[in-house]
């Protein structure tokens, strides 16, 4: 499935500015990035880019010296090809028979304090029999019990608060998958992304969990279909795959995102059931 993406983030500049953006989309073994452009308002302005390969991200620093109004803008035709895995009679995965690349994703972090949240994950969700299961439990407890509220968290909040104040944003309800996830035993990371037909549009958030050796997603908001991301990276929590860290005094001003299937008879076609897709 091919789609066509796009980003606009729009910014007053202050004093001189470094801001490292991560908006491309990232190179998978499932995701081919067939063209893209980048373009800046300031034509003195040329973007360094870099990549952060434990995080599939491709990171743009761009430095802006003189005050006054700074756009950078993303666009790209990107193929996703998802797999569809289906789990029968699979039995509870041993943590000792975890890989040790994903087994890091088992460890607290800074938004996402598994290590607090263990009694509370085992007497929620520890009758299920496979780890699939497990997952799937996990993203209806939070589809039912946590409600999605535009504007009800900020940047620090954390998986541990989400659960107390029962609210949230896609940031907020994937972590809250992650931690959840993480407690029992499950590898989990964040899932930074495009995605198609999420309203208002904007960049969105889901997780991947870590069962029978695949990565494979999942999304508790259901806000989107699952075959409609387009990765950017992923990573422990959202720290790190903020779409733009700034190093001096500048401010957001404007923020637009896109992202739509070129098919969209063949897309609809294909939406798939919760988490049966893999996305390495």
């Amino acid at each position: 499935m091919k789609f066509k993406i796009s980003s606009i983030l729009s910014y007053q500049i202050k004093s001189d500015t470094t801001f490292f953006f991560n908006i491309q989309a990232a190179h998978t073994k499932t995701q081919k990035v067939l063209e893209e452009q980048l373009l800046t308002s300031a034509a003195n302005v040329i973007p360094e880019s870099f990549d952060r390969p434990a995080h599939n991200a491709r990171i743009l620093r761009v430095r802006v010296a003189d005050p006054g109004y700074f756009e950078i803008s993303y666009t790209a035709t990107v193929e996703v090809n998802l797999r569809p895995v289906k789990f029968s009679n699979a039995v509870l995965e041993s943590i000792n028979d975890i890989d040790n690349e994903a087994a890091a994703y088992l460890f607290p972090s800074r938004y996402c304090q598994a290590d607090r949240m263990y009694k509370f994950a085992e007497s929620e969700f520890k009758n299920k029999n496979t780890t699939f299961e497990k997952v799937a439990a996990i993203c209806n407890w939070i589809h039912k019990k946590v409600h999605y509220v535009s504007g009800s968290t900020n940047a620090n909040t954390s998986a541990l608060e989400t659960l107390t104040q029962r609210e949230g944003v896609c940031r907020d309800f994937a972590h809250l998958g992650i931690v959840l996830c993480r407690a029992l035993s499950i590898p989990a990371r964040y899932f930074a992304t495009y995605a198609s037909r999420l309203y208002p549009p904007d960049f969105h958030a889901c997780f991947e969990a870590y069962i029978d050796g695949k990565w494979m997603l999942f999304d508790p908001t259901r806000l989107v279909p699952l075959n409609g991301l387009v990765k950017i990276a992923h990573g422990y929590d959202a720290a790190d795959t903020s779409f733009a860290n700034i190093y001096g005094d500048a401010a957001s001003i404007g923020v637009e995102v896109m992202c739509a299937p070129l098919d969209e008879k063949a897309f609809d076609r294909q939406i798939p059931k919760m988490g049966l897709v893999s996305y390495a």
